[in-house]
């Protein structure tokens, strides 16, 4: 017996020590929300409380879809596409507020979950859809980091290198509230492409039709068109922002009396977000009015370049800043993504208020997966461009078995009590599934059976 609990202490000794440093990091930071709550001051509050959704949507703004974002503005100008990304993000809104509520009423992140309530056949295959897809869109965010250092002069192992060295020097930040407020200051910068479209001189009124009016395609019904409306799609909702959204609420310690702020600050982030979104199609539309074939374009740089003589040095240069930008805030976020996921897999410590010692495997997920995607970036020949542009597609067809889980857990009473998912939030949740599914199939069939379009 005594050699049981001599082995036993040291596990009791170190999951206290773990418990002792979250809670009192959390701890602090909750003091300052209830205080802040009984003085009765709401903006204050919802100050305190915005992070995680706001983070997971101008994220989410990454490389690959600020690229997906131009090349649909470069192709179908201001029309067709604009009243569909403001589509997308009031859908990635209904899906992002349901890890809010998750969150919140369960303590417990996403991977956690799934685990818990669906045992370790669903557990290790949702793992496994959220690593691929990690992993491949991780690439793509230091192709976007390459891109803008390339625009300046910069060679790719020095952009590629200063990238990786700042998403790990984040981590050293040893504090989640630190570190969220940290990328918060950088994810403020994705409105630089608000500048670089207002450079672009565009049409208001022709932009205020679109958005009025949801003009017809220019083009038809093609397969450029299904591409473009995967990767659009794919630029707004991914599996990954469902695991990092719900653990990040989980590690900033939201409880349901915070709801109303963390949907709000969800809805701030998606308005945001479309906002730059919009923004990206309206700047690069002068490309499509030029008639510039951005299909010959084989580097990151080129939309900035092409941009330089139609919209200015300024505005290209503002461009290419945003594109910069949209990588190292994405790389940020995704590597702690998987980094939770990972943790949770493995029932280690997986928070940003733990240090080195406490929470190395959750650091050590995080670093490993920022120099494996930096690695593959310098690899000569590597098929940079291709990854970049069919990333988001291959996130929408992995999007919709972790909607299914999500909506599951969403409506699992067990653990959601009062807040288990209505009648109308499955209507949209099941309208969302069906959707993405839909849309997926056609992509499908468009691939196989080229022809099928007539184009």
């Amino acid at each position: 017996m005594g050699q049981d609990l001599a082995q036993i202490s040291p596990l009791a000794e170190q999951f206290s020590r773990r418990a002792r440093l979250e809670d009192l990091a959390r701890g602090r930071d909750r003091h300052r929300v209830l205080e802040t709550r009984r003085a009765r001051r709401p903006l204050r509050l919802l100050w305190l409380l915005t992070g995680p959704g706001l983070l997971a949507m101008l994220g989410e703004n990454d490389g690959p879809s600020m690229v997906s974002y131009a090349t649909t503005g470069a192709t179908y100008g201001v029309g067709f596409f604009v009243p569909f990304i403001l589509l997308t993000f009031v859908m990635a809104f209904a899906v992002q507020e349901m890890t809010v509520r998750l969150g919140a009423a369960t303590h417990r992140g996403h991977a956690e979950l799934i685990f818990a309530r669906f045992g370790p056949f669903w557990g290790y295959l949702a793992m496994a859809d959220l690593v691929v897809g990690n992993l491949l869109t991780l690439v793509t965010e230091f192709i976007a980091i390459q891109a803008g250092g390339l625009y300046f002069g910069a060679p790719a192992p020095v952009s590629v290198g200063i990238g990786a060295l700042v998403v790990i020097a984040s981590l050293a930040l040893r504090r989640y509230a630190t570190w969220e407020r940290a990328v918060m200051i950088f994810a403020a910068f994705n409105l630089l492409f608000v500048p670089a479209a207002l450079f672009a001189h565009p049409d208001g009124a022709a932009l205020a039709r679109a958005l009025a009016t949801w003009r017809p395609l220019q083009g038809g019904f093609s397969v450029a068109f299904v591409t473009l409306a995967m990767a659009n799609i794919g630029a707004t909702v991914t599996p990954w922002m469902i695991f990092f959204q719900q653990s990040a609420v989980v590690d900033k310690g939201l409880t349901v009396a915070d709801l109303p702020q963390g949907r709000i600050e969800t809805a701030l982030g998606a308005v945001v977000a479309a906002v730059a979104a919009i923004a990206t199609i309206v700047a690069t539309a002068p490309l499509f009015a030029a008639g510039i074939d951005v299909s010959k374009f084989v580097s990151g740089p080129d939309f900035a370049s092409a941009l330089r003589p139609l919209i200015g040095s300024t505005g290209a240069t503002l461009f290419a800043l945003g594109v910069l930008e949209a990588g190292l805030v994405a790389a940020m976020t995704i590597t702690t993504s998987s980094a939770y996921a990972f943790g949770e897999t493995l029932r280690a410590g997986h928070s940003l208020n733990l240090d080195f010692t406490e929470g190395r495997l959750f650091y050590g997920a995080a670093i490993v997966s920022t120099l494996a995607a930096a690695g593959v970036v310098l690899i000569p020949g590597a098929p940079l461009l291709a990854m970049t542009l069919t990333v988001n597609v291959i996130a929408t067809l992995m999007m919709a078995p972790a909607l299914l889980l999500l909506l599951l857990l969403a409506n699992d009473r067990e653990i959601m009590g009062r807040l288990a998912n209505g009648r109308f939030a499955n209507l949209i949740g099941g309208t969302i599934v069906v959707a993405i599914t839909a849309v997926g199939a056609i992509y499908g069939l468009v691939v196989v059976f080229p022809g099928l379009l007539g184009n």
